[in-house]
């Protein structure tokens, strides 16, 4: 099932993927739902995808475990700094039931907690006790809406036939897994970093240099995976964006860091476009357009480019541009609704949206950069955290409801950083004669000058 899986996905973006052996089978997570079916796939196909960009003629064996893989997926669940884990989720981030159900508030992020206060008419301070009373008064529909309209994220829980009814299922439904097209009227080499070295023993991504304008969790995990294969990537924040604790550091293997405010400082921005490969952002659907940096405007200023974004519910439809997380799709879609008895949200045993959503954009990066060197061109390439969801149900389902946790031995590593010694999940997939591995341990934030370290551009 999983070999059929990696090849539909290369099919779907128009690149034939080499063979690529796995090894274990699902039922490894706790879930009627098939993630480590899915993982392997998603690690799978973006191993493929890169052994194929490395040696194009005959690429190597590839080779993806599926335990590997679903322990990548609850990765943050294993990182450690000096053994100490780090807790992701904030106070007031949780399930409230409601008059009619239940519904899950995203407060990660101080801005996100102050606008679900406000729509509950709850002052700055109030506690998770005040939040739930507030909830149960009214319908978990009433309050998705409210938090969203004051800018908010929330979500109610859905049935899955409840979701299968709503205009933006529809909308998803007739969308691509991971969207490849080629930009309109667009130009750019056909040659890339990597033909001229395919067999000098360099990394397979060496020489590809991507820009990472993303936050928690799907985008880092993408670039993070680049990373893993050797491309340069640069993480591009501002120091006036909040982060999530923990999860920033374990994300971050691999990258430099630097900070840009796009308000003040567009030009920095546009230099290191000029000169990248790749650009995944993971804004709010049109925000950075509205700045001059959408997919049109990067291949204006960098012909050849792949320009990669992500989203919680895509970029079309009545919720085309609404904030979402993994955790909040999960309950609007039916997954949380399913994966328990109905009663009460029971989510998936790891971030699966975010995670299989990341490794599938490294996928369609790698898949774009293939296609631009057979075809020149700049590319675009889209991936949804709700599409990802259908992709998933549509996999069937597994008799995995009691399985335990798997187990990480065997699969961690320790790296010494400026947080402390970090114990990590090794990335997953396997490139006989490139191992992936992160050579440098997570930055600190905006530690790094907004340049390229590389001496040199494009191969």
């Amino acid at each position: 099932m999983i070999e059929t899986l990696i090849k539909e996905l290369g099919e779907g973006v128009g690149v034939a993927l080499p063979d690529v052996r796995v090894t274990g089978d699902d039922p490894v997570l706790p879930s009627v739902f098939p993630v480590g079916a899915a993982a392997a796939a998603c690690a799978g196909a973006a191993t493929a995808a890169v052994a194929a960009y490395w040696r194009p003629v005959a690429p190597p064996e590839a080779l993806v475990d599926v335990r590997h893989a679903a322990v990548a997926f609850q990765s943050e669940r294993h990182f450690q700094a000096d053994g100490e884990n780090f807790d992701v989720w904030a106070p007031l981030s949780g399930d409230y039931r409601a008059d009619d159900g239940w519904v899950k508030l995203h407060c990660n992020f101080d801005h996100h907690r102050d606008a679900a206060l406000r729509a509950l008419g709850l002052p700055a301070g109030a506690t998770k006790e005040d939040v739930a009373r507030a909830c149960e008064s009214r319908t978990a529909l009433d309050v998705e809406e409210a938090v969203t309209r004051e800018g908010g994220c929330a979500g109610a829980m859905r049935s899955r036939a409840g979701w299968l009814t709503h205009p933006q299922a529809r909308v998803i439904a007739e969308q691509p897994l991971v969207g490849l097209t080629r930009l309109p009227d667009s130009s750019g080499e056909s040659g890339s970093p990597g033909i001229s070295r395919a067999s000098s023993g360099e990394r397979p991504l060496s020489g590809v240099r991507v820009l990472d304008l993303t936050r928690v969790i799907a985008g880092p995990v993408a670039a993070r995976t680049l990373a893993a294969h050797g491309a340069e990537v640069l993480r591009v924040g501002a120091a006036h964006l909040p982060e999530v604790p923990g999860l920033v550091v374990e994300t971050a293997f691999g990258k430099r860091s630097c900070h840009i405010d796009l308000c003040s400082e567009p030009e920095a921005l546009r230099d290191l476009v000029r000169q990248a490969d790749v650009v995944i952002q993971a804004y709010r659907p049109g925000a950075l357009n509205a700045r001059g940096f959408g997919p049109a405007d990067l291949a204006a200023m960098r012909p050849g480019i792949v320009c990669v974004d992500i989203s919680a519910y895509g970029s079309r439809g009545p919720w085309g541009g609404r904030r979402g997380f993994d955790s909040l799709v999960q309950m609007v879609c039916g997954i949380a609704h399913e994966n328990g008895d109905g009663s009460r949200p029971a989510p998936l045993p790891a971030q699966a949206l975010d995670h299989g959503s990341g490794f599938l954009t490294a996928f369609g990066a790698v898949a774009a950069l293939l296609r631009r060197r057979a075809e020149g061109g700049s590319w675009h390439v889209e991936v949804s955290l709700a599409r990802t969801a259908k992709w998933l149900d549509d996999l069937g389902r597994v008799d995995g409801a009691g399985v335990p946790q798997p187990s990480a031995d065997g699969l961690l590593a320790t790296m010494p950083s400026a947080f402390g010694t970090l114990t990590y999940v090794r990335p997953p997939g396997l490139i006989a004669g490139a191992e992936p591995y992160w050579a440098s341990p997570p930055p600190r934030q905006g530690e790094h000058p907004a340049e390229w370290a590389t001496a040199t551009g494009r191969g």
